[in-house]
């Protein structure tokens, strides 16, 4: 196997000993989840939005909280895109409070991560960037990144357009670590992604449904229950599309904008402000949903790896797994 025969650079910068990240999720990164992640022997990275809006803890306070749960490293992420002066000024304080408090693995998102690299490096960290094509991932590697976080279409959140197998003969020239996010949440997956070439795997939908998640059994057993099929892209909560459950409710509400927002959304004046509007709307309605006990005007999000989900488990034993697999 790849993991076994060649040097995985992305253990050495993460500092673990198990290639798999929880990766950052608005609202379902608690501070316990991120924290069972690291003590599994991967790494759980820090949503500062959610930590903050959802979870009640300053940046700074959850930090030590979570060290409070484990001593392993943790991570950040860091949304990039300037939607707002006042949101940048923020992000960038948060980025200044991470790195006080000895974080040293980020991974960038949704803009130009040329700051991140340079505060980062500066530190001694490492800055892994999210993308979905070959366009984004030499538009990172421009500002230096340290790795590629390469989303598939099979990804909750704001999915890819290409299949794992498509990224990893796309990205494979570049030489910096390939992580797989999307469609993972076995053992079995986890080793064909590293077979293909990635050096670790980034998953949510799997650690929604695990013991330590703080959101609702409602939303766990839906995840539990659902199949690929059962996920769609809506565009109603961003802007974009995002992967959800195909709920009464999304059914019933629809998956697109309207004609308006999606000639708002196209043109280069105004496309900012329509999704700064979308996404603080977003925000509120998905830390609504998060706890609440049925889907009655709710969307939950999720990833086509609900396929492979087939109970709540604790991270402890998720992790367990994937590590036999890892190390046979």
């Amino acid at each position: 196997m790849v993991a076994r025969t060649t040097k995985n650079k992305f253990l050495g910068h993460a500092n673990i000993s198990l290639p798999v990240l929880c990766g950052a999720m608005y609202p379902c990164s608690n501070p316990e989840l991120v924290a069972a992640a690291s003590e599994a022997g991967g790494m759980g990275i820090i949503q500062p939005i959610s930590l903050s809006y959802v979870h009640g803890y300053p940046l700074r306070e959850g930090i030590r909280f979570i060290r409070q749960l484990t001593d392993k490293p943790v991570g950040m992420n860091a949304l990039i895109e300037q939607s707002s002066k006042r949101y940048h000024q923020k992000m960038v304080s948060w980025v200044e409070i991470a790195l006080e408090e000895g974080v040293r693995f980020f991974v960038t998102s949704l803009g130009k991560p040329q700051w991140v690299v340079d505060r980062v490096h500066a530190a001694g960290g490492y800055v892994y960037h999210d993308v979905t094509e070959t366009k984004w991932a030499q538009k990172g590697l421009d500002c230096g990144v340290d790795g590629l976080i390469a989303v598939n279409k099979r990804a909750g959140g704001h999915a890819g357009n290409h299949s794992i197998a498509q990224l990893a003969e796309s990205l494979a020239g570049y030489e910096v670590p390939l992580v797989a996010a999307g469609g993972i949440s076995t053992a079995e997956q986890f080793m064909e992604a590293l077979a293909l070439g990635f050096q670790g795997v980034q998953m949510g939908t799997r650690f929604i449904a695990s013991d330590e998640c703080t959101a609702s059994d409602a939303y766990k057993q839906a995840i539990v229950n659902a199949n690929e099929d059962d996920i769609v892209l809506s565009e109603r909560l961003t802007g974009i599309p995002v992967s959800v459950i195909n709920t009464d409710y999304v059914k019933k509400t629809g998956t697109r904008v309207g004609a308006l927002a999606k000639l708002l959304l196209r043109t280069e004046q105004t496309k900012h402000l329509v999704r700064m509007i979308y996404n603080l709307k977003s925000f509120k309605q998905l830390k609504g949903s998060l706890f609440k006990s049925s889907h009655r005007g709710q969307y939950w999000q999720a990833g086509k790896s609900v396929a492979g989900i087939n109970e709540i488990d604790t991270v402890a034993n998720i992790m367990k797994n994937f590590e036999l697999r890892y190390r046979k």
